[in-house]
């Protein structure tokens, strides 16, 4: 199961990686990718229609393998948390605080306690 965890992270790094970059290759609305590089609509790479569609199509088909893969890690990372909950790893629990049975008895040992005289620290300077 390791290695299928390895190989769904590659996949989402260089997802991730080509959705920047689809990204930062698009143009706004008012222009071509060929208008960029100083060429008209029929010399475009992508054809005369331009290369909007291609790219949006890239774009979307890349975002929806990111979100696949972003919600594969996720429960790889569930699993993993289950099974170091079983492995016997300490988990930490609250305690109740206990109201003190003799509240007189207890103050003047809380009193000594507060001012440093019954402690077994050393004194700061």
């Amino acid at each position: 199961m390791d290695w299928m965890e390895t190989l769904v992270v590659v996949v989402h790094v260089v997802i991730a990686v080509a959705l920047v970059g689809l990204v930062l290759i698009q143009q706004g609305k008012g222009a071509d990718a060929g208008a960029a590089f100083g060429g008209g609509a029929s010399q475009t790479v992508f054809g005369s229609q331009g290369s909007g569609s291609f790219l949006t199509r890239m774009t979307t088909i890349l975002a929806i393998v990111f979100f696949v893969t972003s919600f594969s890690l996720a429960v790889f990372a569930k699993q993993r948390a289950e099974v170091a909950g079983e492995a016997g790893i300490p988990v930490v629990e609250e305690s109740a605080e206990q109201a003190p049975a003799e509240p007189a008895a207890d103050s003047a040992e809380t009193s000594e306690a507060e001012s440093g005289k019954g402690s077994d620290l050393p004194e700061l300077e």
